[in-house]
């Protein structure tokens, strides 16, 4: 196998793979990139987990690496059917991204439209974008393709199956007609055989890894279970040692069966479409970080999911065709390691598994099981769970400073206010909060006699001696408040303090109205 000073790369660019560790290519690594550096229109067939992301990302950093993009106008473009594989291939991309001087940034559904038009004003190199949203930016006017000169289609497979067709080829006609495209795809039939034909011209193929279903390190097994222990088995199962990704049909059932699992002791969570991209990001990075060991996932997480390590993958619910059954278990046996796919079937189910395993090209060992079998054990590692409901550990607190530290008061400082150190936002006194003589404090609270001086204000509070407020007030006497009408000690006034007013504030007591210098 070649390294990858053999390929053509950057000198910076190997240096920085074997920082990362990463000093031989994978096979569709080691096809792919010279054509792709030469400029042709490559197209890879190879399961997912084959180390598709640096085989076609490398080639587009070092293209965008000769000049910058203008606002608006990304030079080259990444598209793929997720949000998961969206923010996966830009966090793999943006580390060499950076030693190359390229800017990497994603357009994606369920994320911000402000952060991704303001990243795009900002000029992109390399867009890694999903259809769905990447369309709407354009027919916004706040994205334009025209600079496009160099166009990837990862997974392209399943953006067909998800019905991306007709987006994909509108977006691919408004790219630089001479450009170069590669497409990455587990099967080359279908609509992907279209795709190729109308947008690659003499495209040089590579097809370096089996299909899913002849990985030697995967297992495949069909569990023959009675509808009544069903539940019962697939707690068994999570309850495992290691990660496991349970598949079911719907978004109902993935929470539903997410929340028996947690109650019978298992750290689990579910995954799908109907959570927002925030939640989404936050559950998958738990999976990733072992704080939780089960997933119970939706189809449209089938492909999403990149997480090293996981060794197992159930069909609680029978996918609805064979490509289904090869994405799901694409999750498992990635980059040579092993794993297991277990489907569970009730007896009505054994024809159409029988015919799904066929159509997949899959020869699966058979076992009847019942809760608690040793031969369950022995085939999926199954244990019984505490029962006891899992209780997620809170996240740790972070403590919220300023900017240079901790501070005594005002806006970021001073005395008393929003983040002030000595009072203030999220404070120890009150919202609109009447208070005594020396307990004032600012927006959600104040602190005591002597933190802020007497009194420490709150907004729109009526305070005690010393006033005080949003931008608060310093020594006793002197206070402010956002239109806070205070007692004795010179009332103040917006960004008021140092008893010279403020914004309509006075220096005199009991009145709030009088002229007073201003600065």
């Amino acid at each position: 196998m070649p390294a990858f000073d053999s390929l053509g790369l950057p000198r910076d660019i190997v240096g920085e793979l074997a920082k990362n560790g990463v000093t031989t290519p994978f096979p569709i690594q080691a096809a792919t990139i010279p054509d792709a550096i030469e400029g042709r229109d490559v197209l890879g067939c190879g399961r997912t987990g084959s180390g598709k992301t640096l085989a076609f990302g490398l080639p587009v950093l070092m293209r965008c690496s000769e000049r910058r993009a203008a606002a608006n106008r990304p030079r080259a473009l990444i598209l793929v059917p997720t949000r998961e594989l969206a923010h996966q291939a830009r966090d793999a991309l943006r580390g060499y991204a950076r030693v190359l001087g390229v800017k990497v940034g994603d357009v994606v559904g369920g994320s911000s439209y402000t952060r991704q038009i303001n990243e795009l004003r900002r000029g992109v190199d390399v867009l890694v974008a999903t259809p769905g949203r990447l369309t709407d930016l354009i027919d916004q006017g706040v994205c334009d393709l025209g600079d496009v000169e160099l166009s990837v289609l990862d997974e392209a497979d399943q953006m067909c199956d998800m019905g991306f067709m007709p987006q994909v080829s509108e977006l691919l006609d408004q790219v630089r007609p001479d450009g170069q495209t590669l497409l990455f795809s587990a099967t080359l039939d279908g609509d992907v055989d279209r795709l190729v034909r109308r947008y690659m011209k003499d495209p040089q193929t590579h097809s370096v890894d089996p299909p899913v279903s002849q990985v030697t390190t995967m297992e495949h097994h069909l569990l023959k279970v009675l509808p009544r222990d069903k539940n019962k088995i697939v707690t068994q199962i999570a309850a495992r040692d290691g990660r496991t990704i349970l598949f079911v049909r719907s978004k109902f059932r993935a929470d539903t069966i997410s929340e028996q699992l947690v109650e019978a002791g298992v750290p689990c969570a579910s995954l799908h479409g109907g959570k927002t991209q925030s939640v989404r990001t936050r559950t998958l990075a738990k999976f990733r970080e072992g704080k939780i060991q089960a997933l119970v996932a939706t189809d449209v997480a089938a492909r999403g999911i990149h997480v090293d390590g996981i060794d197992m993958v159930v069909n609680i619910d029978l996918p609805t065709g064979h490509k289904d059954y090869l994405h799901r278990g694409g999750r498992t046996a990635r980059a040579g390691s092993s794993g297991s796919v277990i489907s569970l079937v009730a007896p009505n189910q054994r024809r159409l598994a029988r015919r799904l395993l066929s159509d997949a090209g899959v020869e699966a060992k058979q076992h009847l099981v019942n809760p608690g079998d040793e031969l369950l054990s022995q085939v999926t590692g199954a244990k019984e769970p505490s029962w006891e409901p899992w209780i997620e550990p809170p996240e740790p607190v972070r403590e919220r400073r300023g900017r240079g530290g901790p501070r005594r008061g005002g806006y970021r400082g001073g005395g008393g206010g929003y983040r002030g150190g000595g009072g203030g936002y999220r404070g120890g006194g009150g919202y609109r909060g009447d208070r005594p003589r020396g307990e004032g404090g600012g927006y959600r609270g104040g602190d005591r006699r002597n933190d802020r001086g007497e009194g420490g204000g709150g907004y729109r509070g009526e305070r005690g001696e010393g006033g005080g407020g949003y931008r608060g007030g310093e020594r006793r006497g002197e206070g402010g408040g956002y239109r806070g009408g205070e007692r004795r000690g010179g009332g103040g006034g917006y960004r008021g303090g140092d008893s010279r007013g403020g914004y309509r504030g006075g220096p005199r007591r009991n009145d709030r109205y009088d002229s007073a210098p201003q600065r």
